[in-house]
């Protein structure tokens, strides 16, 4: 019944209600600068209604609900902004280091010395015998190693910077992951639809996964209530309601992949490193052997969308091959072995289709059982994709690039400039003479087994692909008077009549010294070493080299100037660099003399300056032009690199920053409004204490009447 006593009760709930509306305010101004938080507004709504005549009357307001305002669809587009644009902050900041390990605006850097460096063998042209400048091409060249060592170190020390950031991203992700699923289970507990909000749960949960989104490209699954599911893009499960999964980075890991019905009871094993991974496909069955009946495998380094080639442009195909006899594949040594024991060959034979994929590295890992590791390891196709089956975005994206594609390709191209150095001087310094004759001379090339064809992937040396079929030459002299005595080029072949030439593909190191020997065994000693050819002069005679169409000098790093195969390990050959008599400005000419004024020899390595050689890495096609033109063409790229890196960050960043300006239009706490709302409330509050007064009245005046 109506009356009095509903008023109270009217009044007394508008005063709760009022309450509840400035407390809500209140927490709302509190938080005006915490991060994360999102403004709640209460939602009022009126109490039942009793059936009376003439109609119907309330009985008064309830608070129904302390909302949260929160726009999750821009939230949602937030997160994918916001993780692309972290990929390339965190890609933009550590390209600017990198950039200025090829900063060319002084003169102190590669281009500069590698100007001196063919200049210095110019200068010693115009006077072969002069001391001095034979030392400045020493000096210059030891200053152009130290320049180039240099820039190797920074970019390894970029990458170990990577690899840091990229283990304090995962550490982070693993954590952020387990409190994520940590607030789903306190929110089964205090969220309710029906009763309550947990408000403060909710915006907890919105900034872990804000967080985690900057680590890594993610899809929030809504399902209602605490029940989310968070995955990474290629929908790898991350949280599941209060279940987790765990991502682990994991060094030197092979993951075999064999067709339905293969028998294949072994494993593909390499040595080496590299910043790239290996894609192994089977396309010839066969056993693991050193023969003809080998398996034929082909091998990418962009997950198969690509195969590396031959100068030619075929696909290039190897032999499945034992530990003994591993082949050389890009920067790996890889060979076929027994799962308990990679050294021993393994009796099952590779099927068509079989693969194996070699992570040569440190990767990254998602474990959905303790036996199920998926590689989701950042990757970029040949053509400047993504792999979109790994993680594509966030901090560890830009990390990883950085690391593996970036600075990857960049350290193969040093190599390669530092490689293409070495070999080209050392091809016709090999075939010069200084102003020395040899006594003894040990190459500086060590082969992998002296029976095993020096073009072979099995050979073990750097340069094995570029020998070639042909003859090389050798001058022995009488120490005392200086007189040609003998000079022939190597026969393999004595038995056979007339000259048996040098072939790669069927001549090995204890072939070589067999020749040396059968040639001018009575002048000479020619030994293996420790896989390395020594050649010694009997008691009184000295030799030198000439002309040699193979290269095999300067594969073993016989009569060479440098040593060393890529930009860590190129240094001088030790005679060059103990005895400049050793450098080779000249050669001997058709008479068997190494005249003192000849220069032919200073003059084609200084003409490397402007000659078009051929350059190439494991990625890259076969380029034709000039080592100075190579390096700049590296020096362009790694600008190139940096601007793109903060354009799509600028671009990206953009695009997150409107977004999180359109989420703070509906969250964030507005202190005007707030105001105007504590105004309201405070008047509702003081309405309904004036109703509660006024029906004390009522009341006093209803118990006068009985007096």
């Amino acid at each position: 019944m109506p009356g009095i006593e509903s008023l109270l009760n009217i009044g007394q709930k508008a005063l709760n209600a009022s309450q509840v509306g400035i407390q809500v305010t209140g927490q709302n101004v509190a938080n005006v600068n915490t991060v994360g938080y999102s403004r709640q507004s209460v939602v009022f709504s009126d109490d039942i209604y009793i059936d009376t005549s003439p109609g119907q009357l309330g009985t008064g307001v309830q608070v129904t609900e302390i909302q949260r305002m929160f726009d999750k669809f821009i939230e949602s587009s937030y997160n994918e902004k916001a993780s692309s644009a972290e990929r390339y902050n965190m890609l933009n900041q550590m390209m600017s280091t990198v950039e200025a390990t090829f900063n060319e605006a002084n003169a102190n850097g590669i281009s500069d010395a590698l100007t001196k460096f063919f200049q210095d063998w110019q200068n010693l042209s115009l006077d072969p015998s002069n001391y001095p400048q034979r030392q400045n091409v020493v000096s210059d060249t030891q200053t152009l190693m130290s320049i180039i060592h240099q820039a190797a170190s920074d970019l390894d020390t970029a990458q170990k910077q990577a690899n840091d950031y990229i283990t304090q991203d995962v550490g982070q992700a693993n954590q952020l992951i387990q409190d994520i699923a940590g607030i789903n289970k306190q929110l089964a507990i205090h969220d309710n639809p029906t009763s309550q909000n947990a408000n403060g749960l909710y915006d907890q949960r919105a900034q872990k996964v804000r967080a985690l989104a900057q680590i890594m490209d993610i899809n929030m699954i809504d399902n209602g209530g605490q029940n989310i599911t968070i995955t990474d893009k290629a929908g790898h499960t991350l949280v599941d309601g209060v279940n987790t999964y765990e991502l682990k980075l994991e060094t030197n890991k092979v993951i075999k992949n064999l067709t339905p019905g293969s028998a294949f009871d072994g494993n593909v094993s390499f040595s080496g490193s590299d910043d790239f991974e290996y894609t192994v496909r089977v396309v010839q069955g066969g056993d693991v052997s050193s023969g003809a009946s080998a398996a034929q495998y082909q091998v990418s380094l962009d997950g198969g969308q690509t195969w590396l080639r031959s100068d030619s442009g075929a696909i290039k195909t190897f032999s499945a091959r034992p530990e003994s006899l591993s082949t050389q594949v890009g920067n790996l040594k890889i060979y076929f072995g027994q799962l308990s024991n990679s050294d021993l060959t393994p009796t099952g034979q590779l099927q068509a289709g079989d693969t194996f994929t070699i992570v040569p590295k440190t990767g990254l890992f998602w474990y959905q059982s303790a036996s199920t590791p998926i590689n989701i390891t950042p990757q970029i196709y040949s053509n400047g994709q993504d792999n979109p089956t790994r993680v594509v975005g966030g901090s560890l994206a830009g990390e990883f690039q950085l690391r593996d594609y970036n600075v990857g390709r960049y350290k193969q191209r040093l190599d390669a400039l530092a490689k293409t150095i070495i070999w080209e001087t050392n091809r016709i310094h090999s075939q010069g003479a200084g102003t020395k004759m040899f006594t003894d001379v040990t190459g500086t090339y060590q082969a992998r087994s002296s029976s095993i064809a020096l073009g072979s992937d099995s050979s073990g040396l750097t340069f094995a692909s570029k020998l070639t079929s042909g003859a090389s030459s050798m001058y022995i002299y009488n120490s005392a008077t200086g007189q040609l005595v003998s000079n022939s080029f190597l026969d393999f072949d004595t038995s056979t009549a007339g000259l048996q030439l040098f072939n790669p593909h069927l001549h090995t190191l204890s072939d070589v010294a067999g020749a040396v020997n059968n040639t001018f065994g009575n002048f000479l000693t020619a030994t293996v070493v420790n896989n390395k050819l020594q050649i010694n002069a009997k008691a009184g005679y000295t030799f030198g080299f000439g002309t040699d169409a193979t290269g095999l000098w300067a594969a073993l790093g016989v009569n060479t100037f440098f040593d060393g195969d890529t930009a860590r390990t190129m240094v001088l050959n030790a005679k060059c660099a103990s005895d400049t008599g050793y450098l080779n400005a000249g050669h001997i000419n058709g008479a068997g003399e190494a005249n003192s004024g000849d220069n032919l020899t200073a003059l084609n390595i200084s003409g490397l300056s402007t000659k078009a050689v051929t350059i190439r890495t494991t990625f890259d096609a076969p380029s034709s032009q000039s080592i100075s033109a190579y390096y700049s063409s590296l020096v362009g790229v790694v600008g190139v690199d940096t601007e793109n890196a903060k354009f799509n960050y600028d671009y990206q960043n953009s695009l997150a920053k409107d977004l999180n300006n359109r989420q703070l239009e509906v969250s964030g706490v507005n202190l005007d409004e707030e105001m105007s709302n504590l105004v309201k409330f405070q008047h509702s509050y003081q309405a309904a204490a004036k109703m509660i007064s006024t029906a004390d009245q009522m009341w006093q005046t209803v118990l006068g009447l009985k007096q």
